[in-house]
């Protein structure tokens, strides 16, 4: 193809009717969503490590988080990316019976994170932790964490709902390789972001 060729059907890509990208509509409108949402995990973040760095003293990790757990909490969900970058591998192969099953586990993953989270979420409650205050110092401490955990925490459960929601369309073959590779896309992020959180939290 020369170049003029090509250029005519850049042209003509631009000109309505199919994606300029080469992608679907479908995958570019979940991009631009993902990236607005990690401008606001991003600032999120950044306010927190102002309040930190503006404050004399923060309270010591250790005395408040156990650090094993959280680490297995993170081992769970990293791990739940593999499964369903699996899960994205059989549907391109066109094996929706195996796909199924890695979405499967993906989704007990995230439900055996939540269950982490909901349980760390509770010791610290009952410890006196509050929004507006919590027993290590600082009450801006409890507030961002709870803040910032739980606005994540949300994601998480949105993406266990339309993993088995996904898992169930599968099952009936109204489903394809697109759509697992769009929860895909956005299961990716929310682990991503969770890496972000457990360095700020639990080890800076």
């Amino acid at each position: 193809m020369t170049t003029s060729e090509h250029v005519a059907t850049g042209e003509a890509s631009w000109q309505g009717g199919a994606s300029p990208f080469g992608i679907s509509w479908q995958k570019l409108m979940m991009w631009f969503f993902l990236v607005t949402d990690a401008l606001l995990f991003a600032s999120f973040l950044a306010a927190y490590g102002f309040v930190r760095l503006a404050s004399p003293e923060w309270p010591i990790r250790s005395h408040v988080f156990s650090l094993p757990f959280i680490g297995l909490m993170t081992f769970v969900l990293i791990t739940s990316s593999a499964t369903m970058a699996t899960a994205v591998g059989a549907a391109q192969r066109n094996d929706l019976k195996l796909a199924r099953t890695f979405v499967l586990l993906t989704a007990i993953g995230g439900l055996f994170f939540l269950g982490c989270q909901a349980k760390e979420w509770t010791g610290l409650i009952l410890e006196g932790a509050r929004l507006t205050s919590n027993p290590w110092g600082v009450p801006a401490f409890a507030s961002f964490f709870f803040m910032i955990t739980g606005f994540h925490g949300t994601h998480v459960a949105i993406g266990v709902t339309v993993l088995l929601i996904l898992a169930a369309r599968l099952r009936k073959g109204t489903s394809n390789a697109a759509g697992v590779e769009l929860v895909d896309l956005y299961w990716h992020f929310v682990d991503l972001v969770w890496v972000f959180i457990f360095t700020c939290f639990y080890l800076i």
